[in-house]
């Protein structure tokens, strides 16, 4: 029997028209391997630096709030829920939240070193208008929890005996 996560009504096709996007890292290769651990279950957490934010001019996100989840072909596939929201100082970042992640981390030091590494990319540089940022463990960051509501992709349909 094959079982998938929940299916989208046609209602629930429509219903996230309106909701704003979320994309996870830059398109690409990093965007592709989050948004297939959302799509599996095990990406459940997510980090923000306040800075992205603040740079953005975008409010930081709220328990409640929905929003679609973009692939790197700028698709719909996927809509979350927030269920928390923490903001911390970097060196504060606990283990709980690094393992769900989902992106395979085991320690708190192995999630710091690969978010380091992103975060002190050229193109995350650029896109905060930054080009020597650089994190310490005092910068505050956007720790979110949330759950998957809706798998927007299209699946074949159901062969005999399976849902």
């Amino acid at each position: 029997m094959t079982t998938f996560p929940p299916s989208p009504s046609p209602a629930d096709r429509t219903a996230h028209d309106g909701l704003p996007k979320a994309e996870f890292a830059f398109p690409g290769a990093l965007r592709d391997q989050l948004v297939a651990a959302i799509l599996d279950g095990s990406k459940t957490s997510t980090t923000g630096l306040v800075a992205g934010y603040e740079h953005e001019g975008e409010p930081l996100p709220r328990a409640g709030e929905r929003s679609v989840v973009v692939d790197s072909e700028g698709r719909d596939v996927a809509v979350i829920e927030v269920t928390e929201v923490r903001i911390v100082a970097l060196g504060e970042v606990d283990l709980a939240h690094a393992v769900d992640e989902g992106e395979g981390f085991t320690t708190v030091a192995q999630w710091r070193a690969g978010h380091e590494e992103f975060w002190h990319g050229a193109e995350m540089r650029e896109a905060i208008g930054d080009a020597g940022f650089t994190v310490d463990d005092g910068t505050r960051v956007v720790l979110e929890r949330f759950r998957l509501v809706a798998d927007l992709r299209e699946r074949p349909a159901a062969g005999p005996g399976e849902k």
